[in-house]
């Protein structure tokens, strides 16, 4: 018989939580019911306005309307207000459904007990049962709440956004309205000469600086460490505690210095260089000596944090390979191709790519060395060391081409994310996890 539990799905169809009063679950079903009430009191009057909004990005802008001797000021339609407004409504609908099918669900499993003669469980019983058994569920609801509103719909906003107009000096509200352009942000960012000379340019330094900075700090790393832990070597705390300092002091302090170190008119580099009677470099204002300067300093903050972690890794190496490895009469360079590298690999691959993919993002050190310059006069908005993130920056806070900067940052987003995938995937630390117990 499927009595009870079909009758209590269609009422829980019917109106939320009327399964579970039906199930004898009073209190249950009360809560059911007023949650689903308040919901409808909230979305009812909004969501059509809100899928307005979504649609139309608005009809009237603001203008000014003179009133006798008065102009006053008439409010009109504020497309990205439009487009948050009905994100909020769409993702309450979004969590309210999934309330609802909790619901089915639940009133489904119970009328199922009731179909086999078993007791339906109390309220009081029904909280220490989920308290007990689905504990880490209540725990992470909430944080996962927030992850939907101030995670996942901003970055559906942004998304939305590369599909738009929005951009300075025709469509910024609420003067003038903002339209949707389907792919037209993508096709000009490859297309239009002006935008497209900046987007490869800019795509290219931020690849190839991502490559640099990740290898050089990676295998600086890995030098250092390999010097420090070397059989005989003395006052090995000593030059742990040296090259640990670059990475004691915060990341902006150590810009901050290395940009004055580095001015080419008064920095104390070139003046030492005048002692020598050495001309003075353009460290930071000249395009090829300006990327130089990014990838040095950058070397100075990221080596001690390779070598840290290079370090605890050396320690951890099963001291009797090398013993069987002097046996057989291995070399130090074969023992460290053979038993060093191939460790150190599998443990700091998943480092590696991340490193690489903050790389990508490395918005710190090229904001406060250079500033994304020197300036390029054949750049739209973007300097020579500019990063994608950078330009995206300057981009939206110094020029208001969002919809620009948005497509940026999708682009973004994707090369780090298949990237990421990809080269995770066929890393050995996924693919043999369990070779080092």
């Amino acid at each position: 018989m499927k009595q009870h539990r079909t009758i209590a799905v269609l009422l829980s169809i019917v109106l939320q939580g009327l399964g579970q009063i039906y199930n004898r679950q009073w209190l249950k079903g009360i809560l059911f019911m007023l949650l689903e009430v308040a919901g409808f009191i909230y979305i009812a009057p909004r969501l059509g306005g809100a899928i307005w909004g979504l649609v139309t990005l608005g009809e009237k802008t603001q203008k000014f309307v003179k009133v006798g001797k008065v102009a006053q000021m008439v409010k009109g339609d504020h497309s990205i207000f439009l487009i948050l407004d009905g994100l909020i409504i769409l993702f309450l609908v979004f969590v309210l459904l999934g309330v609802y099918v909790w619901n089915i669900a639940d009133a489904y499993r119970n009328g199922k007990l009731r179909d086999e003669k078993k007791a339906v469980n109390t309220f009081r019983q029904s909280y220490e049962h989920a308290t007990t058994f689905y504990f880490p569920y209540f725990m992470l609801a909430l944080p996962a709440l927030g992850v939907l509103f101030f995670t996942i719909m901003p970055i559906v906003f942004t998304v939305m956004l590369a599909f738009t107009n929005y951009s300075a000096p025709d469509h910024i509200p609420p003067a003038k309205l903002v339209d949707w352009v389907g792919f037209k942000t993508f096709v000009d960012l490859v297309k239009m000469k002006s935008w497209s000379h900046t987007f490869v340019g800019v795509l290219v330094w931020t690849i190839i600086w991502a490559v640099l900075a990740t290898v050089t700090t990676y295998f600086g790393g890995i030098l250092v460490a390999l010097l420090i832990e070397q059989k005989g070597i003395r006052f090995r705390k000593l030059w742990r505690t040296i090259f640990i300092i670059p990475y004691a002091i915060p990341q902006l302090i150590s810009l901050l210095v290395m940009k004055n170190l580095f001015n080419g008119q008064f920095g104390p580099i070139n003046q030492y260089l005048g002692y020598f009677g050495l001309g003075g470099l353009p460290w930071l204002t000249d395009p090829f000596w300006a990327k130089v300067t990014v990838i040095t300093v950058n070397m100075w903050i990221g080596i001690p944090v390779s070598m840290v972690l290079i370090l605890g890794i050396l320690t951890s190496i099963p001291r009797d390979l090398y013993e069987a490895a002097d046996v057989d009469g291995a070399s130090t360079l074969q023992k460290f191709r053979i038993i060093t590298m191939p460790f150190i690999l599998f443990s700091t691959m998943p480092i590696l790519i991340m490193q690489f993919a903050g790389n990508i993002n490395n918005f710190n050190v090229i904001f406060l060395l250079t500033g994304g310059n020197p300036a390029k006069g054949d750049y739209q908005f973007a300097g020579a060391t500019d990063l994608l993130i950078t330009w995206l920056y300057k981009l939206t806070l110094d020029n208001n081409k969002y919809n620009v900067a948005s497509a940026v940052g999708i682009i973004i987003f994707l090369i780090v994310a298949i990237f990421s995938i990809w080269n995770f995937r066929r890393s050995k630390s996924f693919k043999e996890e369990d070779m080092i117990q």
